[in-house]
């Protein structure tokens, strides 16, 4: 019912949950039908019987959505005519019934919310579904109701699984057997459906793909062009994966697809590759591997006000020399909007907006000036990176107030920090990008879009990944795709033998000569096509660094965040360590120096603050010292006198 992959990790793991292929989930329905039914096949009202008739061994008490129907002395029969009734159509295939014999009851279900999955009746131990149906489903003569109503198919619920045998192969069906399952790969959900050869790797790797799978790059409609989003992220050159699931045709995720298939070489290269990092060859950046595109938007809305002022779109401000648009105002047009294609950068305005000083009614008898004064509130570009105007929307809203939306685009290669992934969990970020003539190559003279560092596989078992590789590599020199379902695919043996058919090694090795040597490694490198998705989290959106910048207004420290330029925060566990190094002046630098330090007046004799050399408490400017604290340690000791509590600073003279 559940995907056994597809579950977060962390915090909400196993509580979010995402359902299998073929589950429904059931709607409320009419019970009217059912109370009716079951008065028909004997089921009498429980307050025309007494106790001891309640008590025999053999009469059940009916349920029906928790609530007490009746009772029945042949409960076998009430089940049996019951779900006969539901296979020939007469009741509604979500309805269930299942039997508890510890408590002597009968339950059935028809409420919303049950989780069901569809199943193969089995009858005689020959499964009801026979080839010949395959065929007619096939053509288009029968479709899946069909299935239902002529009881070759039904849907159990949880509840009613429990009182059945479901084999999982037709070869498997024994004696005891009431259903088939249709297809073991629908025990998984779409996320994890995605993976081939899922049933070769280990478990945990399968719901890191899960969650990978949502961050990866690719396309996400064919009008998303038209869309403006806050943030997509879309790839420039998407392709069809070489090695394919049933899940992926079923879902069709290849008219869409999130990657690439990247040559991969599995071998150590210059030690910039350590811990999962890759190493890419510059040559397939040139020709696209792992470009994307980012759109982003910046809206503006023109809001009318009480005192019937309203915003403005003023034009260009002009250089009083040239007559042209002052730097900050290049790119807008004549009505003070942005036009497309321009390029912006950052600082630059994107809609020239003026806002009335004055935008609540005056009250009675104050004179207000006829004309409003205007004041600048411009849109601004901001970013790291400059960006593309795509599209400009004028609408407007619910309020009736003109709304404008403008659609950013940047054109990204990927760059050293960029993080890639396989689809079996592998994550991995560019470590280095090397020139094409750098790289190792095959004899046929196949330089690798990607090497890959080879640690990365025996403690993880990704085994599905090498067979991706087998798989892709026979593929393309066959010119088709292969299926890596889970529970079947391609099998490794076939796909060896296609390879040596090619003249290949039926390992997937080749022999590889070095780009810097020019001399051939000393081992065979496994060496072919593995599908690689880009994922969303690139350094450009995370490079963070600060020398000087804005600090907070109320403790006058740096601010916090990248989003706000906000200083890099040393913490306490860090303080501890430098504590644990004796690096006092380090440790005074970071934590007061380099943050909010604050010169004050301090009595000597008294302790409390004084102000410009003089204690207002002793009325004297004799033993005041001037030293420097943190801003924030000098409000606290202010917000604690407002409190009562008075804190007092006790100085000692300090003797070299």
């Amino acid at each position: 019912m559940l995907c056994p992959s597809d579950t977060p990790e962390g915090e909400a793991c196993g509580l979010v949950k995402n359902l299998a292929l073929m589950t429904h989930i059931t709607t409320d329905m009419e019970d009217g039908p059912i109370v009716k039914l079951a008065s028909n096949l004997g089921v009498e009202d429980v307050n025309l019987l007494c106790g001891e008739e309640l008590s025999y061994p053999n009469v059940f008490l009916v349920f029906l959505n928790g609530n007490i129907l009746g009772v029945i002395r042949d409960h076998k029969k009430l089940v049996n005519t019951f779900r006969l009734m539901r296979r020939a159509g007469y009741i509604n295939e979500f309805v269930s019934i299942s039997t508890n014999l510890t408590d002597r009851c009968v339950y059935i279900s028809s409420d919303g919310g049950r989780l069901c999955r569809p199943y193969i009746i089995v009858k005689k131990r020959k499964p009801a579904v026979t080839n010949k149906h395959m065929e007619e489903l096939a053509q288009g003569y029968r479709n899946f109701e069909d299935f239902l109503h002529e009881s070759l198919v039904e849907y159990l619920d949880v509840n009613e699984e429990n009182d059945c045998n479901i084999a999982l192969y037709e070869h498997t069906i024994n004696k005891d057997t009431t259903h088939l399952e249709i297809e073991p790969f629908t025990l998984l959900g779409v996320c994890a459906g995605l993976i081939p050869y899922p049933h070769h790797n280990q478990s945990p790797r399968n719901t890191y793909q899960c969650a990978m799978g949502k961050q990866a790059m690719g396309t996400i409609g064919y009008n998303q062009r038209n869309r403006i989003d806050t943030l997509m992220y879309l790839l420039a050159y998407p392709q069809k994966p070489m090695v394919k699931t049933k899940t992926i045709e079923l879902i069709e995720f290849e008219k869409l697809p999130a990657g690439q298939n990247a040559t991969v070489a599995v071998m150590s290269y210059s030690g910039y590759d350590i811990e999962d990092a890759l190493v890419l060859n510059k040559a397939s950046l040139d020709r696209g591997f792992g470009r994307c595109l980012v759109y982003k938007n910046a809206k503006c809305t023109l809001k009318r006000y009480t005192n019937q002022t309203f915003d403005k779109v003023m034009g260009p401000i002009l250089d009083a020399a040239t007559r042209k648009p002052i730097w900050r105002h290049e790119i807008l047009d004549a009505d003070g909007i942005c036009s497309p294609g321009e390029k912006v950068e950052n600082k630059q305005v994107l809609v020239n907006k003026s806002m009335p000083t004055v935008t609540q009614i005056p009250l009675e008898g104050s004179n207000v000036p006829q004309q409003p004064q205007y004041k600048d509130v411009p849109i601004t570009y901001k970013g790291a990176t400059d960006s593309y105007i795509e599209k400009v929307m004028i609408s407007s809203n619910a309020e009736d107030a003109f709304l404008i939306k403008m659609l950013l685009r940047q054109t990204r290669r990927p760059e050293i920090g960029d993080k890639f992934s396989s689809r079996h969990g592998q994550k991995g970020v560019c470590g280095l990008i090397v020139p094409q003539e750098d790289m190792p190559f095959c004899d046929s003279g196949i330089c690798p879009d990607i090497i890959m560092n080879p640690h990365g596989f025996p403690s993880r078992m990704t085994v599905g990944k090498l067979i991706e590789l087998l798989a892709g590599k026979a593929g393309v020199l066959d010119g088709r795709f292969h299926y890596g379902t889970a529970f079947g695919g391609s099998k490794v043996k076939d796909v060896c033998e296609d390879l040596v058919r090619h003249g290949y090694n039926y390992l997937g090795k080749d022999y590889v000569t070095s780009g810097i040597t020019g001399e051939p490694l000393e081992a065979y490198i496994y060496f072919g096509p593995v599908y690689y998705q880009k994922l969303k989290h690139m350094v450009l959106d995370k490079m963070h660094a600060r020398a000087r910048g804005p600090r907070a207004v109320l403790t006058r420290q740096p601010t916090e965040g990248r989003s706000r330029d906000g200083g890099l925060r040393l913490g306490e566990m860090e303080r501890d360590c430098l504590i644990g190094y004796g690096a006092s002046m380090l440790l005074l630098e970071r934590l007061m120096i380099s943050s909010d330090a604050f010169e004050v007046d301090v009595c000597g004799q008294c302790g409390l603050l004084g102000y410009s050399g003089w204690c207002h408490y002793c009325k004297s400017s004799c033993h005041v010292s001037s030293l420097r604290i943190p801003y924030a340690c000098k409000l606290l000791f202010q917000e604690l006198q407002s409190m009562n509590i008075i804190p007092r600073l006790k100085l000692a003279k300090y003797n070299e």
